[in-house]
């Protein structure tokens, strides 16, 4: 079943597809939708309540260099001494 949902200049086909859930509260996600997103036996969901009458899956990706993510890839001008930012660190916690 597809449904379509316009929002302004944009026209967005959406795959909906029926599921039943288990005695033991699984969902199996149909084939169908499993293929168009190329979703992968053993990654991980997060799992999200929006409401009352809806749930909301999304694959949880992991990021390959996070240290990069939190550093940046800007070099900086000064040399801070790493007992100098604890110390910063400890004074804004506190």
């Amino acid at each position: 079943m597809q449904r379509v949902v316009k929002h302004k200049y944009t026209v967005y086909y959406i795959t909906m597809e029926r599921t039943k859930v288990t005695e033991k509260y699984q969902v199996t996600i149909p084939k169908r939708i499993r293929e168009k997103i190329g979703l992968k036996p053993g990654e991980i969901m997060i799992v999200e309540a929006k409401g009352r009458d809806e749930i909301r899956l999304k694959r949880f990706r992991r990021v390959g260099n996070p240290l990069k993510i939190l550093v940046g890839k800007r070099m900086f001008d000064k040399h801070i001494p790493i007992e100098e930012l604890e110390e910063r660190m400890e004074e804004r916690f506190t």
